[in-house]
C-alpha cells in the first residue's frame, strides 16, 4: 500500500491526451526522478473503476482443461463441494460468499445472463421495452435485440462492474448466441459476434476473465476473445468435438449434460479433456461427475 497517492475517475469514454510539456528547474527535476518509483505505484486506474487489459496489475485467470467445477443456480449454496472452481448467480450472492470461497481454495464465476432480459433481476426496469423480444423458453425471460449496443453496453457494463465489485474471477454470460433463434428481431451472425466481443471486452477491462456460453458455430472466430467455454448438451447432440479450439488453446470447456447418463458422455468428455458434469435442468446442487 503507498500512502498519499491520489486518484481521480475519468468518465467512462474520456480520451486521456499526452500532459503538457512544462520547464521543471533542475533540483525539481532530480527530486521527480527520485519520485519516479512512488509516483508509478499512483498511476493507476482508481480501484472499482474500468481498466484494460494493459492497465490490470494482475494477469487475469486462465483456468485450463480438466480443471473440477460445480454449475449452482438454485437453492441454498453447497460450498462442500469438491471442485476447483465454482459457477454461481451473480445476482444471488453476496461478496462475503465469495471470499468465503476464495478462502477455501476456489475460483469463482459470475453467472449473469447478457442476452436475455429477466423480469426478477433488480435491473429490469432500466431495460427500455425497445429492446425486449420473443421469450427464451424460461418464464420471465426474453430476448434482448443485441444491436442495440447504445443501450446494452451501460446496463452489461453495469452488470459486470457488480461481479468485479463482489470479487468474482470470471463472469460466465448466458444467451449468447440469440441469432441462432426465434428472438422477434433479424439477427445476424455479424451482429452476434459483434455483441459477443463488446461482453467479452467488457469483462476483460475488469479484469475478469470470461467464458463463452454454448455459440458453437462461432468459436473458431471466437475463441481468442474468451478464456473458457461453458457448454450445454454437447454429447447429447454430438457437438463436443466442435470444442476442440478452446481445450487446443489450453483453455477450459466447462460441461455438462442433462439427460444422459455419465456413462454415455464421460469417456469421451475425458479425450476431449472437458470439466464434464451429468445435472438437472434446476441447477441446484446436486451433480454427478467424470
Amino acid at each position: 500500500m503507498i500512502v498519499g497517492c491520489t486518484t481521480s475517475q475519468p468518465a467512462p469514454d474520456a480520451i486521456r491526451g499526452p500532459p503538457a510539456r512544462h520547464r521543471v528547474p533542475v533540483l525539481a527535476a532530480l527530486l521527480l526522478l527520485l519520485l519516479a518509483p512512488v509516483l508509478a505505484g499512483c498511476a493507476g486506474q482508481p480501484d472499482g473503476g474500468p481498466q484494460d487489459d494493459k492497465a490490470s496489475a494482475a494477469p487475469r485467470w486462465q483456468p485450463r482443461p480438466g480443471t473440477s467445477w460445480q454449475w449452482q443456480l438454485s437453492g441454498r449454496l453447497d460450498t462442500s463441494v469438491p471442485a476447483a472452481v465454482y459457477d454461481i448467480d451473480g445476482f444471488d450472492h453476496t461478496k462475503a460468499t465469495v471470499a468465503a470461497l476464495h478462502r477455501q481454495g476456489r475460483k469463482v464465476i459470475c453467472y449473469v445472463s447478457t442476452g436475455a432480459w429477466e423480469d426478477f433481476r433488480p435491473d429490469a426496469g432500466k431495460f427500455p421495452k425497445s429492446v425486449l423480444g420473443r421469450g427464451n423458453g424460461w418464464q420471465g425471460e426474453r430476448w434482448l435485440d443485441i444491436r442495440r449496443t447504445d443501450v446494452l453496453k451501460p446496463l452489461m457494463a453495469a452488470r459486470l462492474d457488480m461481479c468485479r465489485a463482489k470479487g468474482f474471477d470470471a463472469v460466465e454470460p448466458d444467451n449468447m448466441d440469440g441469432y441462432r433463434n426465434r428472438t422477434g428481431f433479424p439477427l445476424t451472425a455479424a451482429d452476434q459476434l459483434r455483441y459477443n466481443r463488446l461482453v467479452a471486452r467488457l469483462a476483460h477491462e475488469r479484469g475478469l476473465a470470461v467464458g463463452l456460453k454454448n455459440d458453437l458455430d462461432q468459436i473458431p472466430q471466437l475463441v481468442g476473445d474468451f478464456d473458457f467455454a461453458v457448454n450445454e448438451q454437447c454429447a447429447q447432440y454430438g457437438e463436443c468435438a466442435r470444442l476442440k479450439p478452446f481445450t487446443a488453446a489450453g483453455k477450459a470447456v466447462f460441461h455438462v449434460e442433462y439427460e444422459l447418463p455419465t456413462s454415455r458422455f464421460c469417456a469421451r468428455s475425458r479425450e476431449l479433456r472437458l470439466s464434464s458434469l451429468q445435472k438437472k435442468y434446476e441447477l441446484g446442487a446436486w451433480r454427478r461427475t467424470c
